[in-house]
């Protein structure tokens, strides 16, 4: 086992812990989802090997080349797709991933609907909310999501457990998360995904039960090719 995963591990649950501790009344849990997108499976394992068992990825395709293999040598593994999702990936995604963490348009939750029904299975999903309307951004947009949520609910079948939102870089995060609870509490959802390396303990906060972490645990991620 890796000291040093291990150790990487217990110094962002302890941060965790002391964010709620710190803010008031948390969550029953916070989620920590490791994001462990561009980095290969020998760097994933000892956190695996550390008692680390949820984990994020951005891309059908990376995933599908690195944990089939993982969930055959290790037990109850989550897996979140995090990243945007095109609709002819759909298939492949409900096939791969336990939550979809990036639901953001009707087309897509139809298609997520359909492969669900064909494939036997319901995984959890979280609408994707575009919080800073940025137009490089994918998302909703705040003032239709309740709206969205609902027809995901009503006409797709979807299971909506929550809103997923990354907000914009260099701003203070703290109001768009709480526009986020805000939101989620219209849409009737119990989790927010939301909070980073660089701001998770202001998402507790603000109400998270999700947080997506990286370079924190990983480091940087290796350059483009």
């Amino acid at each position: 086992m890796s000291t040093n995963a291990v150790s990487k591990l217990a110094a962002i649950r302890e941060r965790i812990a002391k964010a709620q501790e710190r803010f008031g009344p948390p969550p029953d849990q916070v989620t920590l989802v490791a994001v462990s997108k561009t980095f290969p499976a020998a760097e994933i394992e000892p956190f695996l090997d550390a008692g680390q068992r949820v984990f994020g990825e951005n891309r059908v395709q990376e995933a599908k080349e690195k944990w089939p293999a993982l969930r055959e040598r290790y037990g109850d593994i989550e897996l979140h797709l995090i990243g945007p999702l095109q609709t002819n990936k759909a298939r492949e995604a409900v096939a791969l991933f336990d939550v979809i963490e990036t639901v953001d348009r009707e087309k897509l939750a139809g298609m997520l609907a359909a492969e669900m029904q064909r494939a036997g299975r319901r995984l959890a999903c979280f609408v994707q909310v575009n919080i800073g309307l940025e137009a490089q951004k994918a998302g909703i947009a705040p003032a239709e999501t309740v709206a969205f949520v609902e027809r995901c609910r009503a006409e797709h079948g979807l299971d909506i457990v929550g809103l997923m939102c990354i907000p914009p870089d260099g701003v203070p995060p703290g109001p768009y998360f709480a526009q986020m609870v805000a939101l989620g509490r219209a849409a009737g959802v119990g989790k927010l995904s939301m909070g980073m390396s660089g701001d998770f303990e202001i998402a507790i906060g603000m109400g998270a039960t999700h947080v997506r972490i990286g370079s924190a645990l990983f480091g940087h991620r290796p350059a483009p090719v």
